[in-house]
């Protein structure tokens, strides 16, 4: 596999548009011409409005779409977690057991949901750089987080004015090398609708996961309301009921995560080094604690279920992408891209090699204090989050941390207060977990590891901090954001206290980061984009960065040692597979109705598409504009889709509209969302 990954690599960096089926596209750059060379296929600009309109941002980390003109939007069972758990309790756990309103007054609310709609954008480039021009490296990152800050408000204020309520957010192309002006309408209430059950959203489990063939009905239904009632959504998709045939091309919409496709080799070298083995080893560690808390009781195994999913699923990518920063034959021909660049201008690489070597001098105390790798858990979020919040609203918006900008205030106090669970005795393990990690990694000697545990063991100091802290309520949580930097330093919650004493610190290293690490590197980034815009231009296509793309390719399987594996499953092997034990165990409304479902319908398929992390409840859509699947999951070759795309191996997956049409009507009667979603011609 890696060869064939050498030769696409080898070519893709400096001619990415000639090679079909790759990238991860912005709608304003799409290679309409290589699509319609490729497939005979125009796609055309009222094509990409309404697809970008009809996509939506999860704020948690997903993509979803509208499925009717009145706020419906279909996205992944594994997507809505967290509002699942908020509504779950000891008595009927939602997530396990389904959900379904079958009237408008029992959708149910999810506190801490979010989504948006991207509906403009607008390039800044110019005005970022001549705010950074002539200025040393930390001065100049200074200034163009200050002036993102000061171009997010005037977006913000300009919707205003023309009365749309809208979130602006600066996003950066190419690795600096562009910078636009992403306004979104956001959606702050949104509802529960359906979800099927876990058994059969997550049918195979972590042993099915990431692989193909599938058969997982991993979809969930929201819908989004304003002012009470449910918003008006005209730019949605209809669903095609038969999907596409064999070799169709077809187009995903949606906002991957990230991908690292630009990184210099050093950048590459430090992952491979420093952060991935650091992650591989905490994660595994902390897997086994998980499944060891998990069978002590039934109560604990129902909590312990969606994050230990989680870390397996983590795990999975970690060490995939892992193997791919390992191959020789990858890493040679990154130096060999690199080479070309370096022989214009070796600078900026030099530079990133040196900001590097200084990071590495302090990596670790800057991941256990600054990124709280040593306090893990929700209730210590809460608390460093109201002790951060607290300290910059006291100060001008343009000297904020970004994270604490006026445009981002409003999702946070939101996800704040949501109604969220909290299980001590999850917390206290999470708790205890990252502060023994602390403590070995670190070192007991170290003065913030002595600051932070004292005489205590992490066990002792972890059940004295959950027990001792109120943040469980949520107005609790409420009365510290609105108090402010008073209510923060007069608190006596142990939590609270923790956080506001080791928030120097955390800050001190953060600021050593910001200057003499991610100051010089995002300069020499942006002189190494240069570069390559002399070389190509944008006929390349920019890293994910959680924005709005569109990918294209075809209903199509791949070549597995020998074996061709086709694109589609259906029903029949679905039943074929279940043995009744997890993590093929079908649940009991799926056992009743065998004798009513066509064993031949169509269950999940694969695409060419090239995705990564946050596609998840993306659409893949026709050329026509209509629905046919829902990406839920990648093969085991897309991990690596991180680095690099190999066209022959890399596959999407998504669930099949077939089976989620004749899931809703005859397992689970769901007449109210069949009337809703418009089936297309």
């Amino acid at each position: 596999m890696l060869k064939q990954l050498n030769w696409t690599i080898t070519i893709l960096f400096y001619c990415t548009a000639a090679i079909a089926e790759e990238g991860m596209w912005t709608l304003d750059n799409f290679p309409k011409a290589a699509v319609n060379e490729r497939y005979g296929v125009e796609i055309t600009d009222d094509w990409l409005d309404r697809a970008r309109l009809a996509t939506t941002r999860l704020e948690g980390g997903c993509s979803g779409s509208f499925a009717s003109e009145n706020g419906l939007l279909v996205t992944n069972h594994h997507c809505i977690t967290t509002c699942l758990t908020q509504l779950s309790t000891a008595e009927q756990d939602l997530e396990a057991e389904g959900f379904y309103a079958k009237e408008p007054d029992q959708e149910q609310r999810c506190e801490a949901e979010q989504v948006s709609v991207l509906v403009d954008t607008q390039e800044i480039t110019a005005e970022v750089l001549a705010a950074t021009n002539d200025k040393q490296e930390s001065e100049a990152n200074k200034a163009r987080k200050a002036t993102l800050t000061r171009l997010e408000k005037e977006c913000e204020q300009q919707g205003d004015e023309q009365g749309q309520k809208i979130y602006c957010e600066s996003v950066n192309l190419y690795n600096g090398g562009q910078y636009f002006m992403y306004a979104y309408k956001r959606y702050e209430d949104v509802r529960l609708v359906f979800v099927p059950e876990a058994d059969v959203a997550a049918f195979g489990g972590d042993p099915d996961n990431f692989n193909f063939p599938r058969w997982s009905l991993d979809m969930a239904f929201l819908r989004v309301y304003e002012n009470d009632q449910p918003a008006h959504t005209p730019d949605f998709l209809p669903w095609r009921a038969d999907g596409a045939d064999a070799d169709e091309l077809v187009m995903v919409s949606g906002h991957p995560g990230s991908t690292d496709r630009l990184l210099t080799v050093a950048q590459l070298q430090h992952v491979r080094q420093m952060a991935m083995p650091n992650w591989l080893l905490r994660y595994s560690e902390l897997r086994g604690r998980m499944i060891q808390l998990a069978t002590q009781s039934e109560e604990n195994h129902r909590i312990v279920r969606i994050p230990l999913q989680g870390i397996e699923n983590s795990l999975k990518v970690f060490r995939n992408q892992q193997l791919v920063l390992m191959d020789d034959e990858f890493m040679a021909t990154k130096k060999e891209q690199e080479d070309i660049l370096r022989s214009k201008d070796a600078a900026p690489f030099e530079n990133i090699e040196a900001a590097l070597d200084i990071f590495d001098t302090f990596y670790m105390r800057y991941l256990f204090i600054e990124r709280t790798a040593g306090l893990q858990g929700d209730l210590f979020n809460y608390a460093r989050t109201l002790v951060r919040a607290a300290m910059e609203r006291e100060k001008p918006d343009a000297q904020r941390l970004r994270a604490y900008v006026e445009p981002a205030l409003p999702g946070m106090k939101q996800r704040m207060i949501a109604a969220n669970p909290i299980y001590p005795v999850l917390e206290r393990q999470r708790l205890a977990f990252s502060l023994d990690k602390m403590r070995e990694l670190l070192g007991p000697d170290d003065p913030f590891v002595k600051q932070v545990l004292g005489s205590k063991s992490p066990d002792e100091l972890a059940a004295q901090l959950v027990d001792g802290t109120q943040l469980a309520d949520p107005d609790y949580r409420e009365l510290h954001w609105v108090g402010g930097i008073k209510a923060i330093e007069t608190s006596e919650d142990p939590m609270i206290q923790l956080a506001l004493a080791i928030d120097a610190e955390g800050r001190a290293l953060r600021k050593r980061y910001e200057d003499e690490v991610e100051a010089v590197i995002r300069h020499a980034e942006e002189q190494i984009a240069k570069l390559r815009f002399e070389t190509g231009g944008t006929s390349s296509y920019p890293d994910a960065t959680f924005t709005l793309r569109v990918t294209y390719g075809s209903v199509k399987g791949w070549l597995e040692r020998g074996e061709q594996i086709t694109p589609f499953t259906t029903t029949q092997r679905l039943y074929d597979r279940a043995t009744g034990s997890a993590p093929f165990r079908l649940p009991g409304s799926w056992v009743d109705a065998r004798g009513k479902l066509n064993m031949e319908s169509r269950f999940n398929q694969s695409f060419s598409t090239d995705i990564t992390g946050g596609n998840s409840g993306s659409p893949a859509i026709d050329q026509h504009g209509n629905f046919v699947g829902l990406i839920f999951d990648g093969n085991i070759h897309s991990i690596g889709g991180s680095y690099w795309f190999d066209e022959s191996m890399n596959r999407s997956v998504a669930v099949h509209p077939q089976v989620m049409l004749e899931a809703l009507e005859k397992i689970y009667g769901a007449e109210r969302l069949l009337d809703e979603i418009t089936l297309a011609e």
